[in-house]
């Protein structure tokens, strides 16, 4: 340790720049300043005085860098600074928390929400969200984020911002389309599969009911046979056997009309016409519902599975039409 007044002079010679020249007692070379400065200063308080706005370890920074959002922020496990950079056009809320539980695997819950409470949607494009200030709850701890506001625009400026974004958006289509066309295809396979899967134990269940109601309607269509059978006979006993025609014409008329009675008020309950086939299917039904409710079978379940599958198989015939005439512009362009 030199003393006070040796260290100052020290000092101040460190400080002095160098020179060549007969003045100078010594041939010593120039030296910089700042090595000056370094050798005479105390390092740590440099430190402190450069350093004093450095953003705390527990705050979650947003900051531009190239034109690109760039979100700085602590992993909960690890206690690292950790950088992610957003793309506002193509990234969304949902695909950023995706990304902050693949870098930490210790965040088992991650939301975002707007700074009054409300909770935004994952499908929130990261543009949107990078408007305004917002919260960001990870593992139950909130976390305020204030966004860097951006100059305004002039609405020509915004115009062709919006051109040049619809223009990216259908370069990246027609770049990616097959890719994306591809995973369409994927994902709807998998999603017939598993509703296949869901009907397969339903599918069982309706078949036995079905075959039951059918037989029951079956049955009642041939009881219905037989009571016409018996009332003809029974009109030619009487008619021949027992009475003559003069006293069972007005009897045979009676019935007639009664049964005429008996479809308008069919008509009536029903508004259906009394056809044969509607009348089977009608009672087909009632037999139908009635077993599904002993059975405990969930018509309303099956009857939205089958829409389901018929849209995704319809939704897959479109996808693979698509690649199919793309697949023949590609023959056609490679024959050329």
């Amino acid at each position: 340790m030199l003393p006070r007044g040796l260290w100052s002079w020290r000092a101040r010679l460190l400080l002095t720049p160098c020179t060549w020249g007969p003045a100078s007692p010594w041939p010593l070379q120039p030296l910089p300043q700042v090595l000056c400065v370094k050798l005479c200063g105390n390092l740590k308080y440099y430190q402190s005085h450069h350093y004093s706005t450095v953003v705390p370890p527990d705050e979650i920074a947003v900051n531009y860098r190239h034109g690109l959002p760039l979100i700085t922020l602590t992993l909960p496990s690890r206690k690292e600074r950790c950088q992610f950079v957003v793309k506002p056009m193509l990234s969304t809320v949902g695909s950023f928390l995706q990304d902050l539980r693949n870098e930490d695997k210790g965040i088992k819950t991650a939301a975002i929400f707007t700074a009054d409470g409300n909770k935004i949607s994952a499908s929130t494009l990261m543009d949107i969200l990078l408007m305004n200030d917002f919260k960001l709850v990870i593992n139950e701890i909130a976390y305020d984020v204030q966004c860097p506001k951006k100059e305004k625009t002039s609405n020509e400026h915004t115009a062709e911002m919006e051109h040049m974004k619809s223009l990216v958006h259908g370069l990246f289509t027609v770049l990616h389309l097959e890719e994306s066309q591809k995973k369409r295809e994927h994902h709807l396979l998998e999603k017939i599969d598993h509703l296949k899967e869901q009907l397969q134990p339903l599918e069982q269940v309706k078949a036995r009911i079905e075959a039951h109601s059918e037989a029951k309607t079956s049955g009642l269509l041939w009881a219905g046979l037989a009571l016409l059978s018996i009332q003809g006979g029974a009109l030619a006993w009487l008619t021949w056997w027992v009475y003559s025609w003069d006293i069972m014409e007005p009897v045979t008329y009676f019935i007639t009309f009664a049964n005429s009675m008996v479809f308008f008020a069919y008509f009536v309950v029903t508004r259906q016409d009394y056809t044969y086939s509607a009348v089977k299917s009608r009672q087909f039904l009632q037999f139908f519902h009635k077993k599904s409710k002993q059975q405990h079978f969930d018509v309303e379940q099956y009857n939205k599975l089958k829409d389901e599958l018929a849209k995704a198989k319809e939704s897959l015939k479109q996808v693979r039409h698509s690649l199919y005439l793309q697949m023949q512009v590609e023959e056609l362009n490679e024959k050329n």
